[in-house]
């Protein structure tokens, strides 16, 4: 097993690119279901989950070429409708194929997901609008067993809460059903507005993009045709190197960047006192020359996104005073806070509140990750940690994340991936 060793002390310079979003790739992967045509996938992420869902595709008996971040995925031929447990236990998004399986079969099985122990993440309410549907469904054996002979039929659909997945599992259904759908408290990451966007193209009608309340006028079964898709890029990678920059108080750039995905958290780093100028496709971050102390309570886009909450307390403990960071969306996302205060961070939990006194001086250590942004805090801990630390269990971190090490490398980290 692989594990990174990093010695910290190192001010980071230069520039990297940013990859594709991993959270925009696997719903349009799975709208290829939906397609008539051979579809083409730029500028995906060469991580673990990518492969792992194209894998999941494959098995369902779509062909699949994926070489140099571009994925050429034809699912005319696909006759199989069952996701197994044996792929679909190694992430959650692969329940991302039950609406567009079901839209298009009329009948499909796919295994309950598994994914990051963060808590929680039920998938009722992506059943309860395809139920809405018309579709009978069961749970048997740990299999969510859906049918609907006469095809999915447009519904109004309004979620109890924000679900991304959940909102992009019914989007893709109700882009081959019959008749008009309406979407009401619709995720808007911009992740689900690019799934959106590329439905479009390929020729659904959809009313209220990028709101909460969309209006989706189905084809009646009939396959789409899809052009060719370019990745948005990670907003989520891009907010963890400028953490990264952050905690080091070094100044980089990063390229491939959609600035205007990234509001709260530069938003945040600007609060603490960094100085940030942008590009058509571009952000520098600069040395700030006091860093202070912030409070976030992570929400739903264009809300603080949970995703940055653990970068983000890494840099607290670099700042002056106390930083007060509360989760809201996951019940079971501070895994990494006692892995921090072995570095010597002084941070106090108390149910989904995190207390961060600052500044710490933080030793190196050998930590353990326990999710894939958890991963990416302890990187950040370490990049300043006295001495060197190891970091186990990186298969979260190559999940997603991109040649992590390699760009860290470019921006002048001392770090290196070993062998248990």
């Amino acid at each position: 097993m692989d594990y990174l060793k990093i010695v910290g002390g190192v001010k980071l310079q230069g520039a990297i690119n940013i990859s594709g979003a991993k959270n925009a790739a696997l719903p349009l992967m799975a709208s290829t279901l939906l397609s008539k045509n051979t579809t083409t996938i730029k500028n995906l992420p060469n991580v673990v989950d990518i492969k792992t869902f194209l894998n999941l595709l494959e098995m369902l008996g779509s062909d699949v070429n994926f070489n140099n971040n571009t994925a050429i995925i034809n699912t005319n031929n696909l006759k199989n409708t069952k996701a197994t447990y044996d792929i679909v236990r190694k992430m959650r998004a692969s329940i991302l194929v039950l609406g567009p399986l079901l839209a298009r079969f009329k009948q499909c099985e796919v295994s309950l997901p598994g994914g990051c122990a963060i808590g929680a993440r039920p998938v009722d309410l992506h059943i309860k609008a395809l139920e809405k549907m018309g579709a009978n469904i069961k749970v048997e054996n740990g299999y969510i067993v859906a049918e609907a002979k006469q095809g999915l039929k447009g519904a109004i659909i309004n979620f109890d809460k924000i679900t991304v997945t959940g909102s992009e599992n019914i989007i893709m259904a109700a882009s081959l059903a019959h008749g008009k759908s309406k979407i009401l408290n619709v995720a808007k990451e911009p992740e689900v507005v690019q799934l959106c966007e590329v439905l479009q193209q390929a020729g659904v009608d959809i009313k209220g993009i990028g709101s909460d309340e969309l209006e989706i006028y189905g084809t009646s079964g009939e396959g789409l045709e899809f052009k060719e898709i370019s990745v948005i890029p990670d907003r989520i990678e891009a907010g963890t190197y400028l953490c990264a920059a952050g905690v080091t108080n070094s100044q980089i750039t990063l390229h491939n960047i959609d600035s205007t995905h990234l509001g709260a958290v530069i938003s945040k780093l600007e609060e603490i006192g960094f100085k940030l100028t942008y590009n058509q496709d571009s952000i520098t971050i600069y040395p700030a020359k006091e860093l202070n102390a912030f409070e976030i309570s992570t929400a739903e886009y264009p809300g603080f996104p949970t995703d940055m909450q653990a970068q983000f307390m890494a840099l607290a403990t670099q700042c002056n005073g106390v930083s007060i960071i509360e989760e809201r969306l996951f019940e079971n996302r501070f895994m990494h806070v006692s892995e921090l205060q072995r570095m010597g961070a002084n941070i106090i939990l108390k149910n989904n509140t995190a207390t961060i006194n600052g500044k710490n001086e933080l030793f190196g250590a050998p930590v353990m990750a326990t999710d894939l942004r958890a991963s990416s805090a302890l990187i950040l801990a370490a990049l300043i940690a006295n001495k060197e630390s190891t970091i186990h269990r990186i298969y979260h971190l190559d999940r997603g994340y991109e040649n992590l090490e390699e760009k860290f490398l470019k921006l002048g980290a001392n770090i290196i991936r070993e062998k248990e």
